[in-house]
């Protein structure tokens, strides 16, 4: 036998080790993630209130560690913000488990979102509605998004670049709208995109320190106002930084 030969024959006794070990560690780390998210939404989501199957469906499906940098990734599954990049965050579990559940989705809604970050909060959106419609003013962001969306097979999700404080007009009008910046009023485009009977969800009050979690609903081209709850926001810029 030839000494090449003996080489080459060397090499490939060690290649399927070696992809056998490269699969396993991902597997391992799969069922690691899975058991996380499990854990996260029975102690984080469920064990602090929220009862809304679709949503807790959602929340235990979505892999929210492929929604964020590697270099945060083993914290994916605890209950708090984390950096995505460009002074922005991936909002915590909890609130963007009770910001869907406020919105009282039954499936068949189209939704928009103002503030798209990496895209969780868009994906767990899909998971539950028929259309999603999401805004990102910072375009790098805007255009990961799309493209973490298409690559999740997330086909009833569109990711607009641009300024949320418009809207979607000719996307719209919507069943729901979710807002995931701080705003120092609501904007008004967004309420004229509201369905009659519609819900729009916004962290309203100071766009520097905190703000209230605000939920609307348009009755009669009227506001019904719901306070829910002190929250912690990045501000909306664009125009809403104008309007200061």
């Amino acid at each position: 036998m030839s000494r090449y030969l003996i080489i080459i024959l060397f090499i490939l006794a060690f290649i399927p080790n070696t992809t056998f070990s490269v699969i396993s560690h991902a597997a391992s780390d799969d069922a690691d993630f899975t058991r996380q998210r499990n854990l996260m939404v029975e102690r984080d989501i469920a064990g602090r209130g929220i009862t809304d199957n679709r949503v807790l469906k959602a929340m235990k499906k979505v892999k929210r560690h492929l929604f964020v940098p590697p270099s945060v990734r083993r914290a994916s599954y605890s209950d708090h913000p984390l950096p995505i990049g460009e002074g922005q965050t991936i909002s915590q579990p909890y609130i963007v488990a009770l910001m869907t559940e406020e919105l009282k989705l039954s499936g068949g809604e189209r939704v928009l979102e103002i503030g798209t970050g990496s895209a969780y909060q868009a994906a767990i959106l899909a998971e539950i509605v028929a259309d999603v419609r999401t805004i990102e003013i910072r375009k790098r962001l805007a255009e990961a998004a799309e493209r973490r969306l298409n690559d999740l097979g997330y086909k009833n999700a569109k990711v607009k670049y641009g300024d949320g404080y418009y809207g979607w007009e000719e996307e719209g009008p919507f069943d729901a709208i979710m807002v995931t910046a701080a705003a120092n009023h609501i904007p008004p485009p967004l309420i004229k995109q509201l369905k009659e009977g519609g819900r729009l969800i916004i962290p309203v009050g100071s766009t520097t320190y905190y703000q209230t979690l605000t939920l609307v609903t348009k009755v009669k081209g009227n506001l019904e106002v719901k306070h829910i709850s002190g929250v912690v926001f990045v501000p909306m810029v664009g125009r809403m930084l104008e309007s200061k």
